[in-house]
């Protein structure tokens, strides 16, 4: 499930796609209803892993190291929460065994569960910050 750090992340980085410039953390928190000093350590983690940039000073603030449309939901939901897996036997990142299966491979709670974790990654791996800025309002927009 998405953590609320991946959330307000997710968040953060679509206010930073739709917005020309560097933009202040109190604004993305005060314009996201996301707490402030929560808001600074995400936004430290992305800067840490090379999703954003920093300015100090008069016109400085975060700003995406790079295109959004080079930036995907699922690296940002990696970075702040971990494997996108369900469960850590399905995760190729974070893999461990479950203590109390005794055979993996014959496991259907397993096979489910890769199958969940191989569409999430298909879809957030495919899904660009850019992409994202332009969705919400699900009812007027047309099917997909």
């Amino acid at each position: 499930m998405l953590s609320n750090k991946g959330k307000y992340g997710l968040k953060a980085m679509i206010h930073l796609a739709k917005f020309e410039g560097p933009c202040l953390a109190a604004e993305i928190a005060a314009q996201n209803q996301i707490p402030r000093k929560f808001l600074d350590a995400i936004l430290l983690e992305l800067k840490n892993a090379g999703i954003l940039s920093s300015k100090k000073g008069k016109g400085g603030g975060y700003h995406l190291a790079r295109p959004a449309d080079k930036i995907t939901a699922g690296q940002i939901i990696r970075i702040l929460d971990g494997s996108l897996a369900p469960i850590s036997c399905a995760s190729r990142t974070a893999y461990r065994k479950c203590t109390d299966c005794p055979d993996e491979d014959a496991c259907a709670v397993r096979d489910i569960m890769l199958d969940v974790r191989d569409s999430m990654a298909l879809i957030l791996d495919r899904t660009s910050i850019a992409a994202l800025s332009t969705r919400g309002h699900r009812e007027s927009q047309p099917l997909r």
